[in-house]
């Protein structure tokens, strides 16, 4: 089991393009797999598309993540875009794909209804993976449509994997039915082991199958004691569970909690810092020496 791990890059980011800069440098140069840039859009986070395209101009080994939002984007041009992106950077592109924050903000920038978002993320897919697959596609859903399209540009991964997240028990069923991968966050390494199970038993009734590397994990650390305020809001969303449940405090502690998911047949991991560092890039280099990253 190859265990690899990213570095999502959030807030701290968008106002200091020497900050992004030097955290591609850092990554690259210090053996991460992978940078991930999320896509909220009403916060101080840049668009991942353009970061990303950014980044694969700067560094040629280094892996190009996004928990991308699709509900509120047009499909085929998303296609074309991510394709794109997946070609001229020679096959690294790495897809999460996520219905975006429930929050007012947010939806507001979508454009979408909340309870319209899980259909539209579904047809999105069937649209953008028939365009990635060559084919001349006709679609008519509820959401979206189109007649007679085409790609001339297509991802050089064949086949472009989706991997998807959510907890809830319809999200696990989703992942199951049309996800090539799953990667949660906020949950503990017996919640992310039973959920697996789950997926795997929908995915046999189903007649899919998601290859046993492709479960990962999102994690957030911090440097030192959890700050007051994270601990708050970790626990507004996750009121059963103490912070330190699902956070990695300090070092060593990000090295125990990986190790402790890896116990249960997870391999591939997305961690950030819990607050915005002072430094990005002194931060990944912070903790790299006892990840033990594999090149």
């Amino acid at each position: 089991m190859k265990v690899r791990i990213g570095v999502a890059a959030g807030a701290g980011v968008a106002s200091d393009p020497a900050e992004f800069l030097g955290l591609v440098d850092a990554l690259d140069d210090l053996g991460y797999d992978s940078l991930w840039v999320p896509d909220v859009v009403a916060a101080p986070t840049l668009d991942p598309i353009v970061a990303l395209s950014t980044a694969a101009g700067r560094r040629q080994r280094l892996k190009l993540g996004t928990h991308l939002v699709i509900p509120g984007r047009d499909p085929v041009f998303l296609a074309k875009q991510l394709a794109t992106l997946d070609q001229l950077s020679g096959g690294r592109l790495l897809l999460l794909a996520v219905i975006g924050l429930k929050r007012s903000e947010e939806l507001a920038a979508q454009r979408v209804e909340a309870s319209a978002r899980t259909k539209m993320l579904e047809e999105s897919l069937h649209i953008m993976r028939g365009l990635w697959a060559g084919e001349k596609l006709t679609f008519e859903g509820d959401y979206h449509r189109c007649d007679n399209v085409q790609l001339a540009v297509v991802p050089q991964q064949k086949p472009l994997e989706v991997w998807l997240g959510g907890q809830v028990p319809a999200a696990l069923r989703r992942c199951a039915r049309i996800g090539e991968g799953w990667m949660p966050g906020l949950c503990t390494p017996a919640e992310a082991a039973a959920s697996r199970k789950v997926i795997e038993a929908e995915a046999e009734r189903a007649g899919t199958h998601i290859d046993g590397e492709h479960f990962g994990v999102n994690i957030s650390w911090t440097d030192g004691p959890i700050p007051d305020e994270v601990r708050t809001s970790i626990e507004a969303r996750r009121p059963d569970l103490r912070a330190e449940d699902v956070l990695a405090a300090g070092e060593a502690g990000l090295r125990d909690h990986i190790e402790q998911f890896v116990d249960v047949g997870f391999s591939k991991f997305v961690i950030r810092p819990a607050a915005t560092p002072h430094s990005w890039s002194a931060a990944v280099e912070d903790v790299a020496g006892v990840l033990e990253l594999q090149t």
